[in-house]
């Protein structure tokens, strides 16, 4: 031997078994119309709030500091 592993595939008999009996898989849950909307409306709430949350903290931490200036 080379010293590399042997390696056995094993064609006629897979494992493990299928089940015998399967149950037919479910449909995934759809949205509504009004509920895709409303997924919209918070998505692009949230990115605005991502963009412009940064920039009213830093506004809101920069006029602390300016209060609190001699």
């Amino acid at each position: 031997m080379t010293g590399e592993p042997v390696v056995f595939l094993d064609l006629k008999d897979p494992w493990p078994p299928p089940p015998p009996n399967e149950p037919p898989a479910k449909a995934a849950p759809t949205l509504s119309p009004r509920r895709q909307g409303v997924l919209a409306v918070f998505v692009v709430l949230n990115l605005l709030l991502m963009l412009l949350g940064p920039l009213a903290g830093s506004s809101v931490i920069s006029g602390l500091v300016r209060l609190f200036q001699p």
